[in-house]
């Protein structure tokens, strides 16, 4: 359960109703002082209680996986544990929590090697701190997988400085005593002692050499892969107790929203604040400065409305008078853009991977197939839009955030202040949702400019709905042009795929036109087909708004045109979808991806992650027997089938769809299968995958940003539109590959399910009414008959 804190530990500064939120931000005095008189020994936010080497390991060679990531991986007890006298475990989290569970999976795996009982663990989250804690970029779906070992480590190091220390109060070798569930045992004479009691003794041993610490077997595990813990803090989450970055409240805080530029690269060119500086409650109307293109992490700039509460400052800003000059952006528009990317993609591009003769095997072919994917921009909408509050103190910073890169957030708001980083704290609240969005700090760093220009007082900023849709940093646009030629067997001889869109790079470098190798290595140019004729061409794309980071990111377009397309290949060989990917694939075989073209490989060792083809056929196989494939159905329903490997994960999905006579969807059930590796938690590895189900329906069926005079055309809910409960598939069932050992390198979770979910989707309705659908979303594409 978790411990309460004593009002005494709370900064003097932070005065909160008792009915509204409590934020814990112990001082260093009221934390030096609990060192002293109430055993907080194994005790992380120190540096002077550090003992060991808490950077990452030497670097090697060649660098994957933790290693390769900024500030690498720490493995230290004395950062991530703290022992009060009374055996509370406190185990920090560096990572941020958005509803993926890392907040109870990660010190999960700290409690299980620790020996320590759950019912007496605290659970505290890390502020933005690199260099003491690793890597803390919550993305990519590598926490589990990159700090898994490191944090087993964390808990077997704490368990054997306890068992030590046991062992020289009793003078008995260390070999005789074991931990069990809170205490120290030794067997031979019957005595114990808690960890409350060799605390204090335990933190005076030096940390363990990690080579010698000795992990648990799996069989010997209490939590890990057993999927009985509840979420550590979801009781909280609940009842409304839990504090996200849109619940801070701070003594004397103020509180702002901007007016930004509605098309990517405007500028103001005046402004008249008389009106809302006329508007009760309204303090100040300050002007942010704006930022030329590439966008970097940079706010838009524009007018900020600050005020005593947020509706009054919304109101404030309704009043303004704002002049504009839209920059070279003003004249995007999605419908014209869609026919530039048609046209790029019907040209010859940039060759990215190009295996055998592919114009004289598609001349030759008996039959050419060919088809045209789109998929729109994309918003992250997350049910807690950017939120951020800051205060400057002294020369010192502090910010709250519902961030997923608190470094970065800490970077940025150091260089834009003036500051030193060590000047700086971030931190970290729960995340209402993040996708990608909150890993970039802009809305962090506004809030910081907004408490300078109040001379330090603290400010919140909130970003409503409608400058969430307005300003985000959008999923790409894409056009997918695929060719392919079959001989008289229907076999496919040829394989063409030109995939045109604007890149992530634009954001961070100007005139970048093509693809990243990370955005082509999600599964264009990895695709493991057994086809001797193969070519990817990368045609340029201009960017025309700010492009980012989005749950699972370019294998979103990327496996709805493919898998799309090869259920259209079976279709024109008069073969069963599933068979027909099967034998794409071909027969089991386990690929370098470097022989692929794939140098990037989710950033993980090629030898380590390679991309097995054999794991790929068993999902495909797993998932077609668990739906009964090849089932007689009614009319109007049908199922569809799409796999895909991302983030070093293999998925494949059914989805049962029927479509009435007047053209509406109905989803009965999904089902998916999922080979991830071992399963940490595999109680929320379903609800990852139950989540994504769901997100990848909204995507396919209704998700769409479209830009008319460089402005976005969505406002709110009533016209960005998601998924709603009578819409949602009924059912979703998620089966596991089992696994029983725990050497076998993690797979990630939060990404990979979303990917297949808009191909099977689409090749369900072909199956239940004889159309195809290209184009996302669906929406109101289906024919009434």
């Amino acid at each position: 359960m978790k411990k309460p804190l004593d009002r005494s530990e709370l900064s003097a500064d932070i005065s909160i109703a008792d009915d509204i939120l409590h934020i814990a931000n112990i001082s260093r005095r009221a934390f030096l002082k609990d060192l002293a008189l109430t055993g907080f020994v194994l005790a992380a936010g120190f540096p002077s209680l550090i003992r060991a080497d808490e950077t990452a390991p030497p670097s090697q060679k060649d660098k994957y996986g933790a290693d390769a990531m900024p500030h690498g991986w720490v493995d230290n007890p004395l950062v991530f544990v703290a022992i009060a006298d009374d055996g509370t475990v406190t185990i920090i989290c560096h990572r941020s929590e958005m509803g993926q569970g890392v907040r109870t999976s990660l010190p999960m795996v700290v409690a299980d090697e620790l020996e320590a009982d759950w019912q007496r663990v605290r659970v505290e989250q890390a502020p933005g701190d690199e260099p003491r804690y690793g890597n803390q970029d919550t993305d990519g779906s590598r926490s589990m997988r990159h700090f898994f070992m490191p944090m087993r480590r964390v808990g077997a190091a704490a368990r054997t400085m306890l068992e030590s220390a046991a062992a020289a109060q009793w003078q008995v070798p260390v070999q005789e005593v074991r931990a069990e569930q809170h205490q120290v045992l030794h067997p031979a004479t019957g005595r114990t002692l808690g960890y409350g009691q060799l605390a204090k003794a335990a933190a005076k041993l030096p940390v363990p050499v990690r080579e010698t610490l000795r992990l648990k077997k799996p069989a010997d595990f209490r939590y890990i892969s057993k999927g009985q813990l509840r979420i550590y803090d979801g009781q909280d989450i609940v009842t409304g107790r839990a504090q996200y970055g849109i619940d801070t409240r701070l003594e004397d805080m103020l509180y702002a929203v901007v007016a930004r530029p509605l098309v990517f690269g405007g500028k103001v060119l005046s402004y008249d604040a008389k009106d809302a500086l006329k508007v009760p409650g309204v303090v100040k109307v300050v002007e942010l400065p704006s930022s030329p293109p590439p966008a970097d992490f940079n706010p838009l700039g524009g007018i900020a409305v600050v005020a005593r509460n947020t509706w009054a400052a919304i109101q404030g800003r309704k009043a303004l008078k704002i002049e504009w000059n839209n920059g070279p952006h003003g004249t995007y528009d999605s419908v014209a853009y869609k026919a530039e990317l048609e046209a790029a993609a019907r040209q010859p591009g940039k060759v990215v991977r190009n295996d055998g003769d592919v114009d004289t095997a598609l001349k030759n072919a008996a039959k050419q197939v060919e088809a045209e994917y789109y998929a729109p921009h994309l918003a992250h909408a997350t049910m807690e839009p950017p939120a951020a509050a800051a205060r400057i103190v002294n020369g010192k910073c502090e910010i709250w955030a519902c961030t997923q890169s608190p470094q970065a957030s800490r970077e940025r708001v150091a260089k834009w202040l003036k500051l030193s980083e060590d000047n700086v704290t971030v931190h970290v609240t729960l995340l209402g949702g993040g996708f990608g969005r909150k890993s970039i700090p802009d809305y962090v760093i506004e809030a910081a400019l907004l408490s300078q220009a109040m001379s330090g007082k603290p400010v919140k900023l909130t970003w409503t709905r409608e400058d969430d849709l307005h300003h985000s940093y959008f999923h790409t646009v894409s056009v997918e042009r695929l060719e392919a030629g079959l001989d008289t067997q229907g076999k496919p001889v040829a394989w063409l795929h030109r995939t045109v869109a604007p890149t992530i790079s634009s954001t961070f470098a100007p005139d970048s036109k093509h693809q990243m190798p990370a955005e082509l290595g999600m599964g264009v140019i990895n695709v493991p087909f057994a086809i001797a004729n193969l070519r990817i061409e990368n045609p340029e794309a201009d960017a025309h708004t700010r492009i980012g980071w989005f749950r699972s990111v370019s294998n979103i377009p990327h496996a709805f045109a493919i898998q799309s397309f090869v259920a259209e290949l079976a279709a024109a060989a008069g073969r069963d979808p599933k068979d027909f990917l099967l034998d794409l694939i071909g027969p089991p075989r386990r690929i370098d991806p470097r022989t692929l073209g794939d140098t990037w490989n989710q950033g993980e060792s090629p030898e380590v992650y390679p991309v097995d083809t054999g794991r790929l056929r068993r999902v495909i196989e797993t998932v077609a027997r668990e739906t009964g494939w090849g089932r007689t159905l009614p009319r109007g329903a049908g199922l569809g089938l799409a796999a895909h490997y991302s983030f070093v994960t293999y998925i494949a999905v059914v989805v049962e769809v029927s479509v009435n006579e007047d053209g509406k969807l109905n989803i009965p059930r999904i089902d998916v299968a999922v080979d991830c590796g071992p399963q940490v938690n595999p109680e929320r590895i379903r609800s990852q995958i139950e989540g994504a189900c769901i997100m990848g329906i909204s995507l396919a069926t209704l998700g769409e940003i479209s830009f008319k005079e460089g402005a976005v055309m969505q406002d709110n809910f009533h016209t960005y539109q998601l998924t709603r409960m009578d819409e949602a598939p009924r059912e979703i069932r998620v089966h596991l590959m089992p696994t029983t050992e725990f050497d076998t390198p993690l797979g990630g979770v939060g990404e990979p399910g979303v990917p297949p979910i808009a191909p099977a989707l689409c090749n369900a309705i072909f199956a239940a009414t004889g159309q195809r659908i290209r184009q996302l979303p669906i929406r109101d594409q289906l024919r009434k008959d």
